[in-house]
C-alpha cells in the first residue's frame, strides 16, 4: 500500500510533491490537500463513507472512538489497495472464479514475466489478500457495533482502455504514477532509519520525474517492446512501493490501539503486508535495464554504480540491520519506519504523491483526509 510510507517516508516525498504543487487534481491542488493540516479535515461529516461523523463522535458499540477510527482508516486503505490490485490482476494476473472481471493482456503479461515467470500467480494472490483484508475489517467493524467504510461513491476514475480490462469506475489511477523507489535503498542501509530523519535516494530516479503508466493505457501501449517492458518494470517497482507502505502502516497504528482484540487484528494482518513486500522486492530486482523510447524513462542496471556492491546486489531481499529506538542500542533488522505520530496522514500523503488519486474530486480528498486525521488522533486508553 503506498501508503507506502508513513510520516518519515512521506517527508521524503515532499520535494516531489512540491515540484508539481500547482497541478490541479480534480479541482484541488496537491499542495492544498497536503498542506491542509488537521483543522481542514475536522467536522466535514463524511456521509459518503457511511455516516462516519457519528462514528467518530462517540464510542461505537464496544470499540473506543480511537480504535474505531484506526480500523476505519485501515478499511479505507485496504479498499483503495484492493482497487489497484484488481486492475493489475485484470491485465497481468490470473482471472478465475475467485477474482473474475478482466480477460488479461498477453503482451503485458509476458513483459511482467521478465521479472518472474510466476508473476500472474503472485499478482492474483496479492489481489486475493487485499479483498480479504478489506472485507474482514469492514465485517469486524460491524460485528463490534461500528459502521463499515464504503467508498463506492468515489469510483469515478477511468479504466484502462487496453483489451482485457473491465470498463468500470475506479478508485485509483495506475496510468499517471510518480513512483517513489527509495525503499530499495532504505532497506539496504545498515546505518540509517527514516524514524531518525534520514532520507534515501531512489533506485529509479526517473520514476519521480513524470507521470508514467504501470498498466497499458490502451492497446497502442503494447508496442514497441521497450515501452511495454518499461510499463511492466514500473508496475514491478510500484508493487514494492505499495506493499512496503502497508508493512510500516500496521505496526505504526498498532501502537495507538486500546482493545487487545483490535491489536490482534492489526498484528495478524500487518505481517501479510511484509510477505507481499518481500516478494515484490525480489521481483523488482529482475527488471531489465532499458530506456523507454517513447518518454526517455531509464531503468538502470542496479548492479552497477551508483549502486552495486555487496549491499545493493539485486538478489538481496532481507532487510539490513539499522538503528532503532536509540542510537546507543545495537542495530537491529526491522520494519522501517514505525514511528506512530502522523502515520495515517503520512500514508495518505504518500499515496497522493504517487499519483494514485489523480483525477479525484475535492470531496474525495477531504473524505480520505478526515479518516486519516481521526486515526492519527487515536490514543491508547
Amino acid at each position: 500500500m503506498q501508503s507506502g510510507t508513513v510520516v518519515s517516508a512521506a517527508r521524503d516525498l515532499d520535494g516531489a510533491v512540491a515540484q508539481s504543487s500547482e497541478e490541479s487534481t480534480g479541482g484541488v491542488s496537491r499542495r492544498s490537500f497536503l498542506a491542509g493540516g488537521v483543522a481542514a479535515g475536522i467536522g466535514l461529516g463524511l456521509g459518503p463513507l457511511g455516516h462516519v461523523a457519528s462514528a467518530f463522535a462517540s464510542n461505537a458499540g464496544a470499540l473506543s472512538t480511537g480504535d474505531t477510527a484506526i480500523l476505519r482508516f485501515l478499511a479505507a486503505a485496504e479498499l483503495l489497495e484492493t482497487d489497484l490490485w484488481q486492475q493489475y490482476n485484470e491485465l497481468g494476473g490470473i482471472q478465475d472464479k475467485e477474482r473474475p472481471g478482466g480477460s488479461g493482456s498477453p503482451v503485458y503479461t509476458r513483459a511482467l514475466q521478465k521479472l518472474d515467470e510466476d508473476m500472474p500467480q503472485y499478482i492474483h494472490d496479492n489481489t486475493d489478500d487485499e479483498f480479504w483484508h478489506a472485507e474482514f475489517i469492514n465485517a469486524y467493524l460491524k460485528s463490534r457495533g461500528a459502521e463499515a467504510v464504503d467508498l463506492d461513491r468515489f469510483r469515478t476514475l477511468p479504466s484502462s482502455e487496453a483489451s482485457g480490462a473491465q470498463q468500470i469506475g475506479r478508485l485509483t489511477n495506475l496510468m499517471e504514477l510518480s513512483v517513489d523507489t527509495s525503499w530499495w535503498t532504505r532497506y539496504r542501509s545498515d546505518n540509517k532509519n527514516p524514524d531518525f530523519g534520514n532520507s534515501f535516494p531512489p533506485a529509479i530516479p526517473g520514476l519521480l520525474k513524470g507521470k508514467f503508466p504501470a498498466i497499458p493505457r490502451n492497446d497502442k501501449d503494447l508496442h514497441p517492446h521497450e515501452h511495454i517492458q518499461a510499463i511492466a518494470n514500473t508496475a514491478g517497482f510500484h508493487f514494492g512501493t505499495i506493499e512496503q507502505g502497508g508493512t510500516s502502516l500496521y505496526p505504526s497504528l498498532a501502537q495507538r490501539v486500546s482493545d487487545p482484540e483490535v491489536l490482534r487484528v492489526l498484528l495478524s494482518i500487518g505481517p501479510t503486508e511484509a510477505m507481499h513486500f518481500q516478494t515484490w522486492h525480489d521481483k523488482a530486482g529482475n527488471a531489465p535495464a532499458l530506456t523507454d523510447p517513447t518518454n526517455g524513462l531509464v531503468f538502470p542496471n542496479l548492479n552497477e554504480p551508483p549502486f552495486g556492491g555487496e549491499e545493493f546486489k539485486t538478489n538481496l531481499i532481507m532487510p539490513e540491520a539499522t538503528i532503532f529506538i536509540k542510537k546507543s542500542l545495537p542495530v537491529c533488522s526491522i520494519v522501517r519506519p514505525t514511528k506512530t505520530e502522523g502515520a495515517a496522514m503520512g500514508a495518505v500523503k504518500a499515496l497522493t504523491a504517487d499519483g494514485l488519486f489523480n483525477g479525484h474530486s475535492q470531496e474525495f480528498f477531504e473524505a480520505v483526509k478526515e479518516l486519516a486525521i481521526a486515526a492519527d488522533a487515536a490514543t491508547r486508553e
